[in-house]
């Protein structure tokens, strides 16, 4: 009998539970429902004259928006609005979602909705999505093909996935329907992939030149362009550039942060951390938090380091969270965690995450680069061999991939190979992880 009692009282308590999660999701998902996104004030002193209008202009949408609450135009400038913010901001968890439910609202009345299909896969592309991203502009160009806007996230996506040849079949469409800012930048950076340095600069100052000086996407090709002169060690050149974007772009986060890693390479370290703490207080942004605490911890401030490195730790697994609460609103940051833990000697941590990160994409170049690099760390070379074959399909002349594949042939008794690779990665004494710096050209001095 007392056995009956307990599977009843064990049933009712199963059931009351059950009914507890369900309310409690649904109460959620009507408060989400109800939720307005504002725009938000941006970090720092960066709440400027451009904020201002942005602001004004979602408000007015907002408004809109309640008056007409099924108005697709209207909506689809909200969510573009959203996405614009998130990209100068740096809050992408905040706009992203605010975007998504935004984007959901249009697909869930007109499933076809070409424009909401194409910022879907935007947004899924932005937090990691790469196959689902890959998969709904796929849907996007079986309804209209006549769009550079969607080749531009089939390029995207493809290049992420590994599809490297799908990737070029995308840009040449892309690029014959509509030469831009866009299209060009794109033409860049699957130019530099395929070791075509000299190719991929003339894309992106092809970039830079069709876009408007200031406007954010325009200083982000600039940027790039800054990056693309690192890697070939031309740093004067990369100055150059951080400093015309800030120019026309003051306070502009990924200008400054280019300025901090020419100066971290300098060995200026505490100018590195002046310029990596702007950036820091301008934009949300794990990349900027790593390289600040980087150049902390070359500077001697170990405890702001350790401190910064517990923030991005922290955070990083805050996307883990949020991806197991909803599984299409998480950032995935698996490659970025497997960076810092390899950067902590951390190296199980940082095969956990490379490995989680591989199996989503494994033909991507920069992943394979990554369980390379963890696998060396761990002196498990047979196992990381493979790896940096598949890393250098495309013939990339990424000075880092270069020296970290030497180095691996290098322990795999292939001398003659590691060292030209080396010596190809360090060519132009480009900018690079003062360890893997310090280790090739120790490495080239072997017999």
């Amino acid at each position: 009998m007392k056995k009956n009692y307990w599977q009843i009282a064990l049933i009712l308590f199963f059931v009351l539970a059950v009914g507890f999660v369900v309310m409690k999701y649904k109460n959620e998902q009507q408060t989400e429902s109800k939720t307005v996104y504002t725009l938000l004030p941006r970090k720092g002193n960066n709440n400027n004259a451009e904020w201002q209008l942005a602001k004004q202009h979602v408000d007015k949408l907002i408004t809109r928006l309640k008056a007409r609450p099924a108005d697709t135009k209207t909506e689809l400038a909200l969510a573009n609005a959203y996405i614009i913010e998130s990209r100068i901001s740096g809050n992408m968890a905040y706009y992203d979602k605010a975007a998504l439910k935004t984007v959901d609202n249009i697909i869930a009345r007109e499933p076809n909705n070409y424009e909401a299909l194409m910022l879907r896969s935007l947004l899924q592309l932005s937090q990691h999505h790469f196959a689902e991203g890959l998969e709904t502009a796929k849907l996007a160009v079986s309804i209209d093909s006549n769009s550079a806007f969607v080749y531009g996230l089939l390029l995207d996506a493809h290049v992420e996935m590994g599809n490297y040849a799908a990737a070029v079949d995308a840009a040449d469409k892309m690029v014959s329907i509509r030469p831009d800012l866009r299209s060009y930048s794109r033409i860049a950076y699957l130019r530099e992939i395929h070791g075509d340095y000299a190719g991929a600069v003339t894309a992106m100052k092809l970039a830079v030149q069709a876009g408007i000086p200031a406007e954010e996407a325009t200083e982000w090709c600039r940027v790039q362009l800054g990056k693309l002169y690192e890697n070939m060690g031309e740093v004067e050149q990369a100055r150059f550039q951080y400093n015309l974007s800030l120019a026309a772009r003051p306070q502009y986060a990924y200008a400054l942060t280019g300025l901090g890693r020419i100066y971290a390479f300098g060995k200026k370290y505490d100018s590195a951390v002046y310029y990596f703490e702007q950036a820091a207080t301008l934009m949300s942004d794990l990349g900027i938090k790593t390289n600040l605490a980087d150049a902390y911890n070359k500077a001697g401030q170990q405890a702001k380091a350790n401190e910064l490195y517990k923030q991005i730790i922290d955070e990083m697994n805050s996307n883990d969270q949020a991806l197991i609460e909803d599984p299409d609103m998480g950032h995935y940051s698996d490659k970025e965690q497997a960076y810092v833990y390899l950067q902590h000697n951390n190296y199980d941590k940082a095969l956990a995450y490379a490995m989680a990160e591989y199996k989503r994409r494994p033909n991507n170049i920069e992943v394979n680069e990554l369980m390379a690099r963890v696998h060396y760390k761990r002196n498990e070379i047979d196992k990381a061999l493979p790896y940096a074959d598949a890393a250098l399909i495309t013939n990339s002349m990424n000075p880092v991939l270069l020296c970290t594949a030497g180095l691996l042939y290098l322990k795999a008794g292939e001398m003659e190979k590691g060292k030209k690779m080396i010596e190809l990665g360090l060519k132009n004494d480009p900018i690079l992880p003062a360890d893997l710096e310090k280790e090739s050209t120790e490495a080239l001095l072997i017999k």
